[in-house]
């Protein structure tokens, strides 16, 4: 597989990290009640979110391939 093609799948994955921590935001903040859940959702949401920053971070920075 070209690196290009790594790229791609690379900013993919983030983007789908991205999406999961809207999601998981949504749903602790309007639809989970106060408790254990709550705090597990928070968490995994903001896990998903470095995640996806940082892979899409490496993405940018690398520069565009030939």
């Amino acid at each position: 597989m070209s690196l290009s093609m790594q790229k791609m799948w690379i900013s993919i994955i983030g983007m789908i990290l991205l999406a999961l921590a809207m999601f998981t935001i949504y749903i602790s903040r309007y639809k989970l009640n106060r408790g254990i859940l709550k705090v597990v959702t928070t968490l995994t949401a903001w896990i998903f979110m470095i995640l996806g920053g940082l892979l899409m971070l490496f993405v940018v920075l690398t520069g565009p391939t030939s």
